[in-house]
């Protein structure tokens, strides 16, 4: 009997997730099934389970599941489990990265009259990704399902907002990176910061929208470049809408191919560790590969104006 239901087990979760029949389980679960993952401890049901094994393989099509092993003690059953699949197509907003990647679990399983009453789950839909480096993708794809619940809005104003970042004082730089058919891509930024010097860790925030996104989300570095008071032009460039950004910019590729434009203050290259979801941006964050520093000054961005950081009064 016991091995009767293993064997249903088994055959019903390689239907669904391997081949994408989720009406498989319906013969196997009771009609008042409950799945809890052990990560949110957020409850749900058959229906959200069908919804989330279609979401994975429409973005992980070639994904594989083997169950490792099955472990039953009357009616309770442990299934292990490991998934590999490459992430080919959007998940949730998230662009893809062609990569293949593996992940491993386990379902703790209550069974009633032979059909899973409930289980809880070591793993949720976000995982996958969160080898990918979007580590935060797993809370906001299980709580956020299809609505976002915070829209942002309430005190402070986007007035305020705007005048308190009016206030802040930055550098300028452009971020760049190669596409997948190798051609340079980049966008002008000043939401970059500097984490740790050892290691030597920086983050840049990019908006979603950007034309840059994509292909600096699948790709595994970036460069950064503090562009100098002498390159103006530079960051209108790469400011505008144009097609084609280094069709008369002089660059020079990073050990890793991140275009490094010449005439900047400083540039580096980094390898991306983590892309956090931060509503309509993504937070990058890169370990320091390769950097150059050269003697010229500084460009200063403030309230929407650039200035010469050569011209700055020392209080």
């Amino acid at each position: 009997m016991q091995q009767t239901i293993n064997d249903s087990v088994t055959a019903a979760w390689t239907a669904a997730w391997d081949e994408g029949d989720v009406d498989a389980f319906d013969a196997i679960v009771t009609d008042d099934y409950r799945r809890e993952s052990t990560g949110t401890r957020k409850a749900t049901g058959l229906a959200e389970l069908k919804q989330e094994i279609l979401d994975v393989r429409a973005a992980f099509p070639d994904l594989e599941t083997r169950i490792d092993k099955v472990i039953a003690s009357g009616d309770d059953v442990a299934v292990f489990w490991t998934s590999t699949g490459t992430f080919s197509n959007p998940l949730r907003g998230v662009p893809p990265t062609g990569r293949r990647v593996v992940t491993h679990g386990s379902n703790a399983l209550t069974l009633r009259d032979g059909r899973i009453a409930s289980e809880r789950v070591t793993w949720d839909a976000g995982e996958l990704l969160a080898h990918l480096g979007v580590p935060s993708l797993g809370s906001a794809f299980e709580e956020i399902p299809d609505v976002v619940v915070d829209e942002l809005t309430g005190s402070p104003t986007l007035d305020v907002m705007k005048g308190f970042n009016r206030q802040f004082i930055t550098g300028v730089t452009v971020v760049t990176t190669i596409d997948e058919t190798g051609t340079p891509r980049g966008l002008a930024a000043n939401s970059f910061a500097s984490i740790s010097l050892d290691p030597p860790l920086v983050l840049v925030c990019v908006q979603k929208t950007s034309s840059t996104y994509s292909a600096l989300f699948g790709s595994s570095h970036l460069g950064i470049n503090v562009l100098s008071n002498t390159q103006l032009g530079t960051v209108r460039t790469f400011a505008s809408k144009a097609s084609d950004k280094f069709a008369d910019l002089e660059w020079h590729a990073g050990p890793n191919g991140s275009p490094l434009i010449d005439g900047s203050g400083a540039s580096l290259e980094a390898e991306i560790k983590e892309r956090f979801q931060a509503k309509t941006h993504t937070i990058f964050v890169g370990r320091v590969r390769h950097a150059e520093v050269a003697d010229a000054e500084p460009m200063v961005y403030k309230a929407g104006h650039f200035f010469d950081g050569a011209k700055l009064v020392e209080l």
